[in-house]
């Protein structure tokens, strides 16, 4: 199974619809080959470039609580070798095609990638870190802003979804839009801490039989669930809107499904504290017409159907092109 990384590399090197800051910097020209791992009809990727991102990967991987095994990183260091490749052929053919890129776009961008930070020494701090400076990273979203238009207009443009492809695929995958059965639910909640004693226990246990009491006298769910419940829910009258199978603790998720629409459950114990669970509304389970799924699933099919094309396009500049590719085992 292809990693979460080389999963959304490859999205990368074929869409280009994001820019992030494990972008290359753009390829060096006339540079020694002891000082690349490939060159790209004149064009070099840089040795230090491939072990930056290659170390940014294993840096992932490191945080998910995995450790790559020799023989996967050389997969995956041959898989951003190609890609390297892949996206810098793509770059030259947009420069062969006539693509150009207004300053004013790159700004755009350069602006809303530091916005993401609190502040511009934060932003800068980030690219020390990742050894990238802030001309690189201009270059780099000139060159990303040039290969999405070059295939915007070599692809995108191009291609359509006839109704009756989208229409096929819905009838013959029918499991992929089936609606599991969902409860819309409101609460009362009582926290009581895990680690309480039997006495805070017994106090948080008398709220909520208290609540349960003015419940049953007929005071209204929503205003008591607004007053008492400690659950963020409490500004919606405890509305926890709708949810399915597997998205609640057990306890909860048992008795809400069990209940009638307009009906309260008995106290409810989890590991967050007492419940009473007022069930409002329930869904059967159901298959999602297919207008409701139509322009979703015209993109999906379109995005599927685009990346092939451009895998099939890079795979035949490849075969024209004059790729040098130099040993990555010491990267």
């Amino acid at each position: 199974m292809q990693s979460n990384y080389v999963r959304y590399f490859c999205a990368l090197v074929t869409a280009l619809a994001l820019v992030s800051f494990t972008s290359q910097t753009p390829a060096a020209q006339n540079q020694p080959s002891k000082d690349a791992v490939a060159v790209v009809n004149g064009s070099v990727i840089s040795r230090s470039e491939f072990d930056a991102e290659i170390g940014r990967v294993q840096q992932r991987f490191s945080s998910m609580g995995q450790t790559l095994s020799s023989t996967r990183l050389s997969e995956i260091k041959k898989e951003i070798l190609e890609n390297f490749i892949g996206r810098e052929l793509l770059y030259q053919a947009s420069q062969k095609n006539g693509i150009k890129v207004d300053e004013a776009a790159v700004n755009e961008q350069l602006a809303a990638l530091k916005k993401r930070f609190p502040s511009e020494a934060e932003f800068n701090k980030a690219l020390s870190k990742m050894n990238i400076s802030e001309a690189a990273m201009t270059s780099q979203l000139e060159r990303n802003i040039a290969i999405k238009k070059f295939i915007d207009k070599q692809f995108v443009q191009k291609i359509t979804i006839p109704g009756k492809e989208s229409k096929a695929y819905y009838e013959s995958n029918p499991d992929l839009f089936k609606q599991p059965e969902q409860v819309q639910a409101s609460h009362i909640l009582i926290k009581v801490d895990s680690k309480a004693d039997d006495a805070q226990k017994s106090e948080a246990r008398n709220k909520i039989e208290e609540i349960q009491k003015r419940l049953q006298k007929g005071e209204d769910f929503a205003a008591l669930a607004k007053e008492f419940s400690q659950c963020p829910s409490n500004a919606k009258g405890g509305d926890l809107g709708y949810f399915r199978r597997g998205q609640m603790v057990p306890p909860f998720e048992q008795a809400a499904f069990g209940l009638k629409p307009g009906t309260i459950s008995d106290i409810v114990e989890t590991n967050f504290g007492y419940h009473l669970i007022k069930v409002i509304d329930k869904k059967s389970e159901s298959t999602i017409p297919y207008n409701d799924v139509k322009e979703r699933l015209e993109q999906h099919l379109k995005q599927k159907k685009m990346q092939k094309e451009i895998t099939s396009y890079v795979e035949k500049l490849k075969a024209k092109a004059k790729v040098e590719r130099f040993s990555t085992n010491d990267s």
